[in-house]
């Protein structure tokens, strides 16, 4: 088995003014080009988890790790030319174009000052079409609905060549056409060797597509394994404390709540 790509190990963090602690005792170990979701209802601390892997957030207690090192051990571009983050929305107040919007994912590998060149132009261009948005390359971002959004966001992670893509909550804007087409480059990217972390409220996707699947439940218990064995109809019962049941057809899982 190869040495994990990301590691944490006994985290304990809470936000300052916080009496309770978000995580606690958290360890996990993502295997290296492993597609993996993270499950669990809304205030367990998904997105937290994300945001502590990519050193925007500090543990009291516990240490984290990527390719080996300590993450206070990189440097801010160093960290963004190894880690990309596809966040649920993004405040965008000006009229960038697509294209120019997804280029600030080549600034990781620029010198200081330094404008995006040629390269990094068709680098961009190659993000956007891999989301089937190329056609409106030149189109102001403010101009696009929710989920065409979503997809420029994906692109502009993808622009930055990373090694590991944490996305939170990546297809929840998006209709069942734009899904699919989600599910594809995840997969495509998981062919080139690259690592995927994601939050999701949908077990199916998970089921579908992931090597592993973290369980997070309100008692801050965590749970991780292959998918096929901790997508249990008593596992998600268990965490969103209502009744789940799953059902397979045709070779795959049907999510079925009460």
């Amino acid at each position: 088995m190869t040495d994990p790509i990301v590691k944490l190990d006994q985290i304990r963090f809470h936000y300052s003014g916080g009496e309770r602690d978000v995580l606690r005792q958290l360890s996990l170990e993502i295997r290296k080009g492993d597609i993996v979701a993270i499950l669990g209802p809304n205030g367990v601390g998904k997105t937290t988890l994300l945001h502590l892997i990519l050193g925007w957030l500090k543990p009291e207690e516990g240490s984290i790790s990527v390719n080996g090192k300590p993450i206070s051990e990189y440097g801010r571009k160093e960290m963004g030319k190894m880690t990309g983050l596809v966040p649920q929305d993004e405040h965008i107040t000006f009229d960038y174009s697509l294209l120019e919007y997804v280029l600030h994912g080549r600034y990781p590998h620029l010198k200081s000052l330094e404008a995006p060149g040629p390269e990094d132009r068709i680098i961009a261009l190659e993000s956007l079409k891999r989301v089937g948005m190329d056609t409106l390359a030149e189109r102001p971002v403010t101009h696009l609905s929710g989920g065409e959004k979503q997809l420029v966001l994906i692109a502009r992670s993808l622009t930055q060549e990373p090694s590991v893509v944490l996305l939170d909550e990546p297809m929840s804007n998006l209709d069942i056409a734009n899904k699919r087409m989600i599910i594809n480059v995840l997969r495509s990217l998981k062919k080139e060797g690259v690592t995927i972390l994601f939050t999701t409220h949908e077990p199916e996707i998970a089921a579908t597509l992931c090597d592993s699947v973290i369980l997070m439940g309100r008692d801050k218990h965590i749970e991780q394994g292959p998918a096929d064995a901790i997508l249990t109809g008593d596992a998600l019962s268990r965490i969103y404390e209502i009744p789940v049941d799953i059902v397979s057809h045709d070779g795959r899982k049907i999510i079925m709540w009460y």
